[in-house]
């Protein structure tokens, strides 16, 4: 995919903040600090286009940017450790669930997973809601770069089973290395074109 151009379009808690427009859209998820932000900049050849920090649940809101003046990717917040009030946490579930369920322009969702860590609960809940409402999915695997290739494959296979999908369900991705970018392009094109 040849980026012409990438540009922050909106944030967004309530619907009537969404864009308006018929652009088809991408939906990132996954649990707070698992490389999100940074999937999406090595995506779009951008270095500072979607904020990125250490500090787990930095993305409170669900983020618009536009591509190619094409399609849309919405960044959504991460789920899980993040150090945030609880009060500011019981409100991203209803956000997102809002977002998910309603967006009529939504052509899929990637899922992003940390390639050290076996999915937990709200992995297989996230991913069971999505199946209740019919939201295709593309499964990333993120910081392949962190381990050896012996154990990529030993956690990538772990990962499969944890979820019960099939091993090629799931993609490889670094962004330090740039590992599977063609392989996710490819996804997001595929999802983009079927929805």
């Amino acid at each position: 995919m040849i980026i012409t151009s990438a540009h922050f379009v909106t944030s967004a808690v309530q619907s009537p903040q969404y864009p308006s427009g018929n652009l088809p859209e991408i939906a990132f998820s996954g649990r707070s600090n698992v490389g999100k932000s940074s999937l999406i900049n090595t995506l779009l050849n951008r270095k500072h286009l979607v904020k990125t920090s250490s500090t787990p649940g930095r993305t409170r809101l669900i983020n618009f940017f536009e591509i190619n003046a094409s399609f849309l990717f919405v960044d959504l917040p991460g789920y899980g450790y993040a150090k945030v009030p609880i009060s500011e946490k019981k409100k991203w579930r209803p956000m997102i669930e809002t977002y998910l369920s309603t967006r009529k322009t939504l052509k899929g969702v990637i899922l992003v997973l940390d390639i050290r860590r076996v999915p937990g609960q709200k992995e297989h809940q996230f991913i069971d809601w999505l199946c209740h409402f019919n939201i295709p999915k593309m499964l990333v695997i993120t910081k392949s770069d962190k381990l050896s290739k012996p154990n990529r494959i030993k956690n990538r296979k772990s990962i499969a089973e944890s979820l019960s999908v099939d091993e090629n369900e799931l993609t490889l991705f670094s962004a330090k290395s740039r590992l599977g970018k063609d392989d996710v392009w490819e996804g997001i094109t595929n999802l983009i074109a079927s929805g």
